[in-house]
């Protein structure tokens, strides 16, 4: 019996997929790390991981994989993600970078969908963007607490946001903003962070988890790119949002023209393999391969 089989309505190839697949987790303070749990639970065999923070006592609360032993080791979180993950999967290959994730961005280029786990919206925006420009499903995840007026208690709520060429974007969706941008900027250095509960991170984490299996698996087909899923925390329920439900029109934040890498230079390139083709044809089919990919991605 095969540790899969469970999950064979996903598809008659699909173990197969969710092995060969690559996946990129940026941040990994909360929701993330449910989300490499369960991603590693379901064979998912390639990870690349990013995050330049090192586990504290205050991540106790949320942080899937941490222990009291790895915060008196301020062990990197990208360090306590790969042995949780190794731990479920061997065979898997983890890549992990304990720097911001743009210093990480060449990793993150040969993702087939990344996941964010970031608490800023300057971050989320930035890796929105990112990932439009390099046709990377890109699954956002934001959860916040509100205090209720009347002596009415807190608002748990939250959502998790697919997006993706064809789709509305993190801007168009509303979750990024020039006046959330603006605001973030003032309360900049303030101390203290937003709160964070592990079971409302964990919601939002296997929705996210169920979308990245679905864009790869064809278990269930979505009628239209994209998703807006929201979380309310107090009642329990998810529900596609409104403004996702109503959206008829084309992203107009970024084009369809604008991808590719702006900084890929085709000479350096070839020359880098250069010493490396020699006899060596099929290193020489690669190369063309990867030429011809890039190309058809930004014509």
């Amino acid at each position: 019996m095969n540790w899969l089989d469970r999950q064979s309505f996903l598809g008659a190839n699909s173990e197969e997929r969710l092995a060969e697949m690559t996946v990129g987790l940026v941040g990994l303070g909360g929701g993330n790390s449910h989300v490499a749990q369960q991603l590693a639970h379901a064979g998912v065999g390639h990870f690349v991981l990013a995050d330049a923070d090192r586990i504290t006592l205050t991540n106790l609360n949320r942080l899937i994989g941490g222990t009291w032993w790895y915060v008196l080791k301020r062990t990197a979180k990208v360090v306590i993600m790969k042995k949780m993950i190794l731990a479920i999967n061997p065979k898997a290959r983890v890549e992990i970078h304990c720097k911001q994730w743009q210093l990480a961005g060449d990793a993150l280029k040969r993702c087939e969908v990344i996941v964010g786990g970031l608490d800023n919206v300057r971050g989320k925006d930035e890796l929105d963007a990112f990932c439009r420009r390099f046709l990377i499903p890109y699954v956002d995840q934001g959860m916040d607490v509100h205090k209720l007026g009347g002596g009415q208690g807190h608002l748990v709520a939250g959502q998790v946001v697919l997006s993706e060429p064809g789709s509305p974007c993190l801007r168009c969706m509303g979750i990024v903003t020039d006046a959330a941008l603006a605001e973030e900027s003032r309360r900049y250095g303030a101390a203290g962070g937003r709160p964070q509960v592990v079971w409302s991170n964990g919601v939002l984490a296997s929705l996210a988890v169920g979308l990245v299996v679905q864009l790869i698996t064809p278990w269930s087909l979505r009628a239209r790119p994209g998703a807006y899923l929201s979380y309310d925390g107090n009642s329990g329920l998810v529900m596609e949002a409104e403004r996702f439900r109503r959206w008829s029109a084309s992203c107009t934040h970024y084009p369809p023209a604008a991808v590719g890498d702006m900084a890929f230079d085709i000479r350096k390139f070839m020359a880098s393999d250069a010493k490396a083709i020699g006899p060596n044809w099929k290193r020489l089919a690669q190369i063309m391969w990867s030429i011809r990919k890039w190309t058809s991605t930004v014509i």
